[in-house]
């Protein structure tokens, strides 16, 4: 494998891995160049082969881009428990962590380069290829972005503006109807989701507030039962995958000390990464707290 492809195949695996984090961000990036709008180099006419180096890239090229333009995929986007796009992705092609494979496409359009892997992004400028590096979406207006650069760097700049609306639309027929009451977006092994992050964007959509905040607790953080308990939150979010006990891991959310909490069940899939998954989830939010509502008049 030449240096290059061994570059470009760490740069992938970092991707590849980091995507499904992008929720948990804590803080928007300091760097300049993070910081700034993505960026797509010059290339005349449509992208023909467009490579995803992230799940959260996956989702956005699935949506705004002819199926015969998408020439390669990480693996996770079809699965349904982790893409809001994933019966889209099925049949088209998953790359590996191989960077021969990617070579060998040679991509008009690579989407989703991790933002600051300079070495690994210098590989693809070296090699003449249009990138597109989408920073982290935390928030509405970080998805909208995002919509709107990746539908013109894919050449459907129309279908962004659809798509964007559309959101717009469903989600101004959302009430608030959190009224200020306190949720913990609660996961597998007591870890709890906390502020400046997509999630947490979310909650204040819905007039909730995060408990997160409440006991100054940073973008991930690890929460006891007993610490869960003595906060006695308005309603927990889990995922939607853990409304069953399957290992030891989502055991602890079923735990007795817990059963009289109401909970929000939501696919993480809505929320991993900054689509329009978003919408959904705000959606299915606000009827489950509806109902909760209605229950107890």
């Amino acid at each position: 494998m030449t240096r290059k492809a061994l570059l470009l195949s760490a740069c992938f695996c970092l991707a590849a891995a980091g995507g499904a984090m992008l929720w948990a961000s804590a803080s928007r990036p300091a760097d300049a160049a993070q910081a700034s709008s993505a960026q797509v180099s010059s290339a005349p006419g449509r992208p023909r082969r467009i490579v995803s180096l992230n799940l959260c890239a996956d989702q956005l090229v699935l949506a705004l881009a002819d199926r015969a333009q998408i020439a390669g995929l990480t693996r996770n986007a079809a699965d349904p428990a982790m893409s809001g796009e994933a019966a889209r992705a099925r049949g088209l092609p998953m790359l590996t962590s191989s960077a021969e494979q990617i070579l060998a496409i040679n991509p008009d359009l690579v989407v989703g380069m991790p933002a600051g892997r300079s070495a690994a992004l210098a590989v693809l400028k070296d090699e003449h290829y249009r990138t597109l590096d989408l920073k982290s979406a935390d928030r509405l207006d970080d998805i909208y972005a995002s919509i709107h650069e990746t539908a013109a760097a894919v050449g459907h700049k129309a279908r962004g503006d659809a798509m964007v609306a559309h959101m717009q639309r469903d989600l101004a027929g959302i009430a608030q109807l959190g009224r200020g009451r306190v949720a913990a977006y609660y996961q597998r092994r007591g870890y709890m989701t906390g502020t400046g992050t997509l999630v947490d964007d979310l909650m204040h959509r819905m007039g909730l507030v995060n408990l997160a905040a409440k006991l100054g607790k940073p973008a991930l953080a690890q929460v006891s039962l007993e610490e869960m308990v003595a906060a006695r939150p308005d309603f927990l979010i889990v995922e939607s995958a853990t409304d069953k006990v399957t290992d030891q891991g989502s055991e602890m959310l079923h735990h007795p000390a817990l059963r009289d909490i109401p909970r929000i069940s939501i696919p993480q899939a809505w929320t991993v990464c900054g689509s329009a998954a978003y919408a959904r989830a705000a959606r299915g939010m606000a009827q489950q707290i509806a109902r909760f509502d209605a229950g107890h008049r």
